[in-house]
């Protein structure tokens, strides 16, 4: 079963002749393996990819590239914490009020408090 067939309008083609998948139907791919009782295998070879090609974009969606849609049966992924790393020294102004400090390493980004919660977190991704 081709591509094709399964969304209705063809994958596009690169100029190798290879598909061009769109990130929307990537999502879905990985979604599907989500399912209760799918493999990623499975689901690959409905799409006429290759396994490592669909881990491929689960990895892309566990970095937060791909958001994925909510289908039927699917089930909730598991999501493990990590204690946040201490830095041995506090950031010039850590903890005033009325700001937000984003730490990575030797990078730190102070915001406005009243900075939308969506740039904070256009600016947590581009880390």
């Amino acid at each position: 079963m081709g591509a094709t067939s399964e969304f209705l309008t063809p994958v596009p083609r690169r100029s190798d002749g290879k598909r061009e998948w769109p990130l929307d139907l990537k999502a879905r791919v990985v979604a599907e393996t989500l399912i209760a009782g799918e493999t990623v295998k499975g689901v690959a070879g409905r799409y006429d990819l290759i396994p490592s090609t669909v881990s491929d974009w689960r990895r892309m969606a566990r970095q937060g590239k791909l958001v994925l849609p909510n289908l039927d049966g699917m089930g909730f992924v598991p999501v493990e914490i990590e204690e946040a790393a201490v830095p041995a020294e506090a950031p010039v102004g850590a903890g005033r009020s009325g700001t937000l400090d984003i730490v990575k390493g030797d990078v730190v980004i102070r915001l406005e408090a009243s900075t939308p919660a969506g740039r904070i977190a256009e600016i947590v991704m581009a880390l």
